[in-house]
């Protein structure tokens, strides 16, 4: 399999390094993605770093993924406006393991196996350099000169917050990173995101200079929207790949209502389906639009591959709560965090528990929750079958609303009309 024409069609190569993709026809190639612990999850921008690990192993090679234990508590100022906030051992630790929990659902750790992945972290051989040894051991091979000549690093002096000499030397940190794992691991190839070109290009750099070899990389395109917006957010902040942070039915949805374009744009790079088959699927979609098949078949792909199939399934079910009649089952079966994250956006009406202690008949309880403006508009809507609770018709003014509608001993979902929803939350 030829790692790079793969990676060509589906639109994952930017900047490539001559020689790199004659290097990984010749033999099982060792390469690393480096991963910033910010945080104890990933996001959906990082999906594009793993499935070039993802690809690179499906190709025979051995993928490494770093997780930046160091250069973490640096903070890398690539095309950043200002400097980061820096992370202390406790909370690096903690966000180690939850990405590396992660990342061992998308690749496979077998040692059996002569492509296995590797987890590293460069804290482990950073602890034990001193400054003096780094300035005078790495320092000497790259100049002042090809630092200052980096764009991400000509955008920050040029600008009003200047760059900290901390964050000047990110790049010979990362470049080091390289040099340890040519040395330590025959690691050849390095691979990440576009804004990481100057970094990873230094790191070749030492290769050279200091081992006397030859390393190789390319990077894949920063992920943006058609329509100018920013890639992997949502009103809420970002999409995580942790369903503790991003339920599985708020992931799909992101998936799921993404714009044609988009659409067509993601589900190369974010699924393993074949080329044909896209083409196929892409074809079809621009026939009947309407069908939003391509969304589908993305966000069934990727909740699966990120999630798992019944998280998939339920993510499904849950979208069709809202539009189809015949859910209620599915909706007696959501926790509160499923039901509130479903009806995110739906409007709430607070009524008290004493108010509903002895019941309510139906007509008085939509006036007096002003979901129908008065009890001759409630008592019309009713009568004509315009009225559901939790999903069920009401069938006449007779029917008494009183706890035990109750969903998770808190919730009623009134529905007026066949789009109008409403969640009573009862204090």
């Amino acid at each position: 399999m030829n790692l790079i024409e793969e990676l060509r069609w589906r639109g994952m190569v930017q900047d490539i390094m001559p020689g790199t993709e004659e290097q990984l026809l010749k033999e099982m190639t060792t390469a690393y993605v480096g991963f910033d612990p910010t945080a104890d999850s990933l996001h959906i921008g990082s999906l594009v770093p793993i499935l070039l690990l993802v690809h690179l192993q499906r190709a025979g090679h051995k993928p490494l993924a770093l997780v930046g234990g160091a250069t973490g508590m640096v903070g890398d100022p690539s095309f950043k406006a200002e400097e980061r906030r820096m992370l202390d051992l406790d909370t690096l630790a903690r966000n180690q393991a939850g990405i590396k929990a992660q990342l061992e659902r998308f690749l496979d750790f077998d040692p059996s196996k002569p492509n296995a992945a590797e987890m590293v972290n460069n804290f482990d051989w950073f602890r034990d350099i001193s400054f003096l040894d780094f300035i005078r051991d790495v320092g000497k091979h790259i100049t002042v000169n090809y630092m200052m000549a980096k764009d991400s690093v000509k955008r920050r002096i040029e600008g009003d917050s200047g760059m900290s000499f901390t964050e000047f030397t990110y790049q010979l940190i990362q470049g080091y990173d390289f040099y340890h794992l040519y040395t330590a691991k025959n690691c050849k190839l390095q691979m990440g995101g576009s804004d990481q070109w100057g970094n990873i290009v230094t790191g070749t750099e030492l290769v050279r200079r200091k081992a006397n070899g030859e390393a190789f990389a390319f990077t894949c395109p920063l992920m943006k929207k058609a329509d100018g917006t920013k890639f992997g957010k949502t009103e809420k902040g970002n999409v995580w790949l942790d369903a503790r942070l991003t339920s599985p039915y708020t992931f799909y949805q992101f998936w799921f209502n993404a714009a044609d374009a988009d659409a067509e744009n993601y589900i190369r790079i974010f699924t393993l389906l074949d080329k044909a088959e896209i083409e196929e699927l892409i074809a079809t979609h621009r026939q009947t639009p309407e069908q939003r098949l391509l969304q589908k078949r993305l966000a069934k792909e990727i909740t699966i591959f990120v999630h798992s199939e019944k998280d998939y399934e339920f993510a499904v079910k849950a979208s069709e709560l809202l539009f189809r009649n015949d859910t209620a089952d599915v909706l007696q079966s959501l926790t509160e965090s499923q039901l509130l994250d479903v009806m995110d956006g739906v409007p709430q009406v607070e009524v008290n528990a004493a108010d509903l202690s002895a019941g309510k008949d139906i007509v008085t309880f939509l006036a007096d929750t002003a979901i129908l403006p008065s009890k001759s508009e409630a008592r019309k809507m009713v009568q004509n079958g315009g009225i559901s609770i939790n999903k069920l018709k009401v069938e006449g003014i007779e029917k008494v609303v009183d706890t035990t509608l109750l969903l998770n001993q808190k919730y009623i979902l009134i529905q007026r009309g066949k789009k109008n929803y409403y969640l009573v939350t009862v204090k």
